[in-house]
């Protein structure tokens, strides 16, 4: 292919069991696959993190949920973000759990579930100091009473209570973690005083899931972590967690072209050749989640060497200088994939760029195809 994203799903069976293994006591996985599977592609890696031994899934949107029960996948499922006015019934319908923030997506899920004749299935999520989703803790006393009699009408059914955290990526130490638990466990407390029996407490991300087994509850929720990249970094690369990256970005070489000392390459002439060289084009861009930001700044590896980007990232494609090399058309070109070839790692592209690489992966974009291996059926 001129280009793939190899999604390698051993990994990602590998990792979750590796995050089942950290898990307290008693605690399952639930494997995020938001956002196309973090990029990786929702269904497959949906299916391999159940092999791998994901008790539940979790997606943001209604869309990625019903996406899941038309492949066939049946088991627990979460989606935990909608907007007013969405249509809940087939998510209600399909035995969908739905996150909760406000008594309106109460009153939402509970009509879906008198119109469809399910139960529907809701998780209450308390925002705890991240400031985003859930209810705020003056408002959770006033929704937990509120689910509770929900329940008692019928039509709905309270399995779960949750929040997120904000800072488990600076550590296990940072202060608001520890402030965040203890709110944590004030809401749980006031949960079980309205008469909420929920059949899964969860707050644990990837970071806290790695780094923190005392908020690990009924369930730990990783996202990141399922495929192979580290949400702390500063702690540690994937293999420091028993961790393999799952994916690697490859292209091919289109066409290479030799020009002279001072040629300026790329729009903008941002890169300006200093001797006779060899420039080698990849069919690679910002259409496809190449950042534009990696113009002069970004490695890729051609040729068993790492090379820096030469001048401005366009839509469709790159350039690099590769000097006097012997490289020709057809040669390929890893942006990044585990490092244990020497290429750069999504790790690599997020310190180069300033950002996380979380965004590294889920920016790959759907123009590139995935290619899977090790794929269970």
């Amino acid at each position: 292919m001129r280009t793939e994203a190899r999604v390698d799903l051993a990994a990602i069976r590998h990792n979750v069991g590796a995050l089942a293994e950290r898990a307290a006591a008693g605690a399952g996985v639930m494997a995020v696959v938001k956002a196309d599977g973090y990029g990786h592609g929702l269904v497959p890696t949906a299916r391999a993190a159940v092999q791998g031994g994901a008790s539940w899934l979790g997606v943001a949107f209604l869309e990625e949920a019903l996406a899941l029960r038309a492949a066939h996948i049946d088991g627990p499922v979460l989606a935990w973000l909608t907007t007013p006015g969405e249509d809940l019934r087939p998510a209600v319908a399909a035995g969908v759990d739905l996150g909760v923030y406000s008594r309106a997506e109460l009153a939402d899920a509970a009509a879906a579930g008198r119109t469809t004749g399910v139960t529907a299935r809701v998780q209450l999520k308390v925002d705890t100091g991240l400031s985003r989703g859930g209810a705020p803790t003056a408002d959770w006393p006033d929704l937990c009473e509120a689910a509770a009699k929900a329940e008692a009408e019928g039509g709905l059914k309270v399995t779960g209570v949750w929040s997120h955290f904000a800072f488990a990526d600076g550590g296990p130490d940072h202060p608001t973690n520890s402030r965040q638990a203890a709110v944590f466990r004030e809401a749980l407390a006031v949960a079980a005083a309205a008469g909420l029996q929920p059949e899964v407490r969860h707050l644990a991300n990837s970071a806290a899931t790695l780094t923190a087994p005392e908020t690990h509850y009924d369930l730990v929720r990783p996202g990141l972590a399922v495929y192979g990249l580290s949400p702390v970094p500063q702690l540690g690369g994937p293999s420091a967690f028993g961790l393999r990256p799952a994916m690697t970005l490859a292209s091919t070489v289109a066409l290479t072209k030799r020009v002279p000392a001072g040629s300026g390459v790329s729009y903008l002439h941002r890169y300006v050749t200093a001797d006779d060289t060899t420039l080698a084009l990849v069919p690679l861009g910002y259409a496809d989640g190449i950042p534009r930001s990696a113009t002069n700044v970004a490695e890729v590896q051609l040729a068993g060497t790492r090379r820096t980007i030469a001048g401005t990232v366009c839509m469709d494609q790159f350039v690099l200088d590769v000097g006097a090399d012997d490289v020709h058309a057809g040669d390929e070109v890893l942006l990044f994939g585990s490092g244990a070839g020497g290429e750069p790692t999504a790790q690599d592209w997020a310190d180069w760029l300033g950002t996380i690489n979380y965004e590294i992966v889920t920016r790959v974009g759907a123009r590139v195809p995935r290619t899977y291996l090790q794929e269970e059926r």
